[in-house]
């Protein structure tokens, strides 16, 4: 999770890892890396590759500190890199790869979420260094949080997502949540039992449009990525996401990720741009990461014009209130649709609605995947329950499968 390399002047001394307020024996290593920081030429830089960079800093802390032994200068050389290049007083969070997300509250307690239930993390930042922190991630992307613009979305060279606010609209001080994928892949397995592992294979072969439904943090992206990889190969496939956090276990991918406008309000790209955009590049299957406004109307449109088998999430706690919430977006959008032509729009383009939900253990489990109907009732949707809470297949599918009509791309 490495940041640009940056100087760090004496007078940012006191925002090092070290700020934090940390156990009584890690003092000996603030006060060395604090050091360290002030002996740091800043006119001369420093070395972008890290293994040069570790041994002048190495040097430094020889210099400033001749009795450290190894242990506490390998030491000294963490904190200051942390400082130099990565998330600072939060970087040994970021380097366990058990944590999945990452908070800090106003007021400076920090938390982590590890297997899917939340611990209090050994640290305590000051203001200061959350706001120092904070700048040091949106800084090189062009954005800015102030208090003329005091929430920002942003994302770390990795990948992971950053959401950060801070006063006024933070009360007790700057909040930042830092979410972090999993370095390991999952399986359909780890949701569900082999007979639905077996439905759901078929589904995505048959080339069924499915959209993964559930609450936040319920394991839809990475539940997204495991239905992907059921995708055959020889098939391109474009990704659609407002930040890129799918790892397609495909070959021919093209990954699309939308922008925020910059400081001056401009440079804005919208998931429904990007979805108009893939159109165009003669993809087999179109996956959205997930469908939060009037993109949803795009969407539908492309699985309806030749795109069978395409993939994409939304937040909903059901699989009826999954499409509830599609028709509601899809009217969100700047055409001006009567509800029932929504309707046939989704009736014709959605196949499959995959429930998936955090347990209180913390494990994610497909909960239900629900069949929309090919008969639409005037006041509701038609659905058939497919898979019930966890107790394996109750029926079986009864639309056709679209594979009988081959990929042919995109012809718009």
């Amino acid at each position: 999770m490495a940041l640009p390399t940056r100087s760090v002047p004496a007078e940012r001394a006191a925002h090092l890892e070290l700020a934090a307020v940390a156990p009584p024996a890690d003092d000996s290593v603030a006060a060395v890396a604090n050091r360290v920081c002030e002996r740091i030429d800043t006119d001369r830089g420093l070395p972008t590759d890290e293994p040069t960079l570790r041994a002048v800093l190495e040097e430094l802390t020889r210099d400033v500190a001749p009795l450290a032994g190894p242990t506490l200068t390998a030491r000294v050389v963490d904190a200051v890199v942390a400082e130099l290049r990565g998330l600072g007083p939060l970087q040994t969070l970021a380097d366990d790869p058990t944590v999945t997300e990452i908070m800090v509250n106003g007021g400076g307690s920090v938390w982590v979420e590890r297997r899917g239930r939340l611990e209090r993390a050994p640290l305590l930042l000051d203001e200061a260094t959350v706001l120092h922190l904070i700048e040091r991630i949106v800084g090189p992307l062009g954005l800015r949080v102030d208090r003329s613009s005091p929430v920002v979305d942003a994302r770390l060279p990795d990948g992971s997502r950053v959401h950060a606010v801070v006063r006024p609209l933070a009360v007790d001080g700057p909040c930042l949540t830092i979410r972090r994928f999993a370095l390991v892949a999952h399986g359909l397995a780890d949701f569900c039992g082999p007979e639905v592992v077996g439905l759901l294979r078929r589904a995505v072969v048959d080339r069924r449009n499915i959209v993964v439904s559930g609450g936040t943090g319920s394991g839809k992206t990475t539940l997204l990525n495991a239905l992907a990889s059921a995708i055959p190969g020889d098939e391109r496939v474009v990704s659609i996401e407002d930040a890129a956090e799918l790892r397609l276990p495909l070959e021919h991918v093209v990954r699309l990720e939308a922008r925020p406008p910059n400081a001056e309000g401009a440079g804005e790209s919208r998931i429904r741009d990007l979805v108009r955009s893939a159109l165009r590049m003669r993809p087999d299957r179109i996956v959205v990461g997930e469908v939060r406004g009037g993109e949803a109307l795009d969407m539908l449109q492309a699985m309806n014009t030749g795109h069978e088998g395409s993939l994409s999430t939304c937040h909903a706690n059901s699989p009826r209130d999954a499409l509830r919430r599609l028709e509601t977006m899809v009217l969100m959008s700047d055409v001006a649709l009567p509800l029932a032509a929504v309707r046939e729009q989704l009736v014709a383009a959605v196949d499959l609605v995959v429930q998936v939900a955090r347990r209180g253990d913390g494990a994610r489990r497909v909960v239900a995947v629900h069949e929309i109907g090919p008969d639409l009732d005037a006041h509701e949707l038609p659905m058939t329950e497919v898979v019930a809470d966890e107790q394996g297949p109750v029926g079986s599918l009864v639309r056709p499968s679209r594979r009988g009509a081959a990929p042919t791309g995109t012809r718009s």
